[in-house]
């Protein structure tokens, strides 16, 4: 052929702004273009000269490491389709041509590189798309694709079952760095598992946790966070993708709620919808045995060395809405997966992904971990008293609780600001047969078989949830009997701090009172003073709750009940004013009003701001505020994004934690 006849490639434009809105990937903060799977996008390529039948316009999409392992060839001159994708000539104008091409739904997900011909025409990202019906991560629901995929704000959820707060967290899975980190961690796998959402959520649930090799945060809940960050102090995921992407180096150091909420960062950010989800009173089964068994002395204090099971106040994991063709049918839809190391499967720390239609029926043998998630959510509390007799110990059941495991499962709720409870799909309703029914197929045994009810004539109950700090605490027992003839009721009250893993790491004290109860129903009030607790706030550099546990034992007849009670603390908000709108690259100023109500000082303190909208976190510190003592400041921070932007206040000290004001500020031009 003549070579000043042959078809030569100028230039291809890969028309981002077209094809970013058209897949909804406008947001992503990379030169780079992103597509999602299976969806039609548009590239225009500027030729030499006009095509004519004969030529060859070849397009060649490689991705993998080093050599590229996955290859897909296109000729929309000769064969229109390879491995499920698709290209054909949208239109012809002189030297320059439009094509249309589809990539496959079930393609490699990754960093692809694209040339036509022997031209070089850049690099882009292919994402996994909810909004393809053939694709395995496939969400109907517009309102749910905005909240799950695209919704780079929410909530995560903390405190108690009875006593529920919500901390505003920054997914920010557009930002700058996320998208190639996400990608980055992902390399060990084959390019045939970059097609699966099972096996790619496995693979990122695994590399957030440094345990594992590599991975990006450090696990600790010692106290000690000195040579790191406190997880309490973090509120987005984006510094810590952003830091493990430019040093290559763990993070520290998170906590589940740190953990799932970067995991949900980086599913979002691949395209597979995914949601932060709250467990309350959350077991920790050591011995798989599907409960959790709790040793106390007489006075109610639990003995460490025999009570080796757990219930955390609350555990944070993240679900990720899914096909599952490696399962039978009915696993479709969202599946539990979690980064905290806590449990080894298959060799490495994680957990997941385990069908939530599995774990409601009890089917712990389904892929994968489904056992550990199906009593963390339904296993049964066991309490059991020490007696110290001539030498021996001898263990008594004083109480079985059914249904204190895996309360209030919480969530964000689509498009809105608000806490959901979605407890019923991973669980049917408490007692419910099918429940009873779920808990006999998990333990292979007849619910009759080796279970223990206990047939008390004494029923005990707490009612006190929070204590305001720096306030005695003050608890009401409730005492319910079938007889009404009086009798007198030996209450022992055993009070610990410990953090929300139920790490104890003082005790407070033990109450202890006799009293005589009339009639059916009695209340007895017990009380410890403030000094017992205040100044033990700041041993460790953790948010501490009050754990209690009560034996309630009926003087003539020996008979014992026992119960345990959580309590948090409450602490007064502080003001923050800001105006309700403001301009893109102008100083917005913050001004916050704050008062120490507590009869200690509060030392290293520290304010902070964060936004999607800023170009930095700013923040404003202190070493001490006395007793009683106000401080007004002011932080100033330019906003660099235009639209509605959410500002949230935090304030942290060594004694007090979790305390923050939101706000959102509408950014203009």
């Amino acid at each position: 052929m003549d070579s000043r006849n042959m078809l030569v490639v100028y230039s291809v434009n890969l028309e981002k702004k077209l094809n970013a809105a058209a897949h909804h990937t406008i947001e992503y903060q990379t030169q780079k273009l992103v597509l999602r799977r299976g969806q039609i996008f548009t590239l225009k390529v500027m030729l030499n000269r006009p095509l004519q039948s004969h030529d060859e316009l070849k397009l060649i999409f490689n991705t993998g490491q080093d050599m590229p392992f996955y290859t897909v060839e296109l000729d929309p001159m000769a064969s229109h389709r390879s491995n499920g994708w698709q290209v054909k000539i949208a239109k012809q104008s002189g030297v320059e041509v439009v094509l249309n091409v589809i990539s496959a739904a079930d393609a490699v997900v990754g960093r692809y590189t694209m040339n036509v011909n022997k031209f070089d025409a850049g690099v882009f990202f292919l994402l996994f798309n909810p909004w393809c019906s053939d694709d395995s991560v496939f969400m109907a629901s517009e309102e749910e694709r905005a909240e799950y995929v695209l919704n780079d704000t929410g909530y995560m959820y903390m405190g108690f079952a009875k006593q529920i707060k919500e901390k505003p967290w920054t997914f920010g899975q557009f930002e700058k760095y996320i998208l190639n980190c996400c990608f980055r961690l992902l390399t060990h796998l084959e390019p045939k598992d970059m097609q699966s959402p099972v096996l790619v959520s496995r693979a990122i649930c695994t590399m957030m946790c440094a345990a594992n090799n590599f991975g990006v945060l450090v696990g600790n809940w010692t106290g000690d966070y000195s040579n790191g960050t406190a997880p309490y102090v973090w509120a987005s995921s984006v510094p810590i993708l952003q830091q493990h992407y430019i040093t290559s180096m763990p993070v520290r150091f998170g906590q589940c709620w740190v953990f799932s909420g970067v995991l949900t960062t980086a599913l979002r950010a691949v395209g597979i919808p995914a949601r932060s989800v709250t467990n309350f009173e959350s077991a920790h089964d050591t011995e798989k045995n599907l409960r959790v068994d709790i040793y106390l002395d007489e006075s109610g204090k639990t003995i460490p060395h025999l009570t080796k099971d757990s219930v955390w106040n609350f555990h944070v994991w993240t679900d990720a809405w899914m096909k599952r063709q490696d399962l039978p049918q009915g696993h479709d839809g969202w599946q539990v997966l979690d980064s905290t190391p806590q449990e080894i499967s298959e060799g490495q720390f994680r957990i997941g992904p385990s069908p939530l239609s599995a774990i409601r029926q009890g089917a712990v043998q389904t892929m994968y971990d489904t056992t550990f998630v199906f009593t963390e959510v339904n296993g049964d509390k066991y309490i059991w008293l020490v007696k110290q007799n001539q030498e021996r110990e001898k263990n008594v059941l004083i109480a079985v609780e059914t249904a204190s495991i895996g309360k209030n499962i919480s969530t964000k709720m689509v498009g809105e600001n608000r806490r959901q409870d979605i407890t019923l799909h991973y669980k049917f309703p408490e007692g419910s047969p099918e429940e009873r029914k779920a808990m006999e197929k998990a333990s292979g045994k007849r619910p009759d078989d080796n279970s223990r009810t206990l047939s008390n004539s004494l029923h005990i109950s707490v009612l006190q949830n929070s204590v305001e700090l720096g306030h005695p605490i003050n608890l009401t027992i409730v005492l319910k009997r079938k007889t009404a003839t009086p009798q007198n009721v030996n209450i022992s009250c055993s009070l610990d701090l410990q953090t929300y893993t139920g790490n104890k790491k003082t005790n407070l004290g033990v109450i202890q009172k006799t009293v005589q109860i009339q009639g059916q129903e009695s209340e007895v009030s017990l009380s410890m003073d403030s000094s017992l607790y205040i100044y033990k706030l700041g041993m460790v550099d953790d948010e501490m709750v009050i754990k209690g546990f009560i034996i309630a034992e009926i003087v003539d007849s020996g008979e014992r009940v026992a119960t345990d009670t959580t309590l948090c603390f409450l602490y007064s908000a502080f003001s923050v004013e800001m105006p309700s709108t403001s301009k893109v690259n102008q100083p917005l100023t913050i001004t916050c009003n704050f008062k120490n109500t507590l009869p200690i000082p509060l030392t290293n303190i520290k304010f902070s701001v964060e936004s999607l909208g800023l170009n930095n976190m700013k923040s404003w510190e202190q070493e001490t505020v006395p007793p009683g003592k106000t401080i007004n400041f002011q932080i100033e921070c330019t906003p660099v994004k235009t639209g509605p932007r959410k500002f949230i206040v935090k304030f942290i000290s060594r004694q007090v934690k979790e305390v923050h004001a939101e706000k959102v500020v509408l950014i203009t031009k």
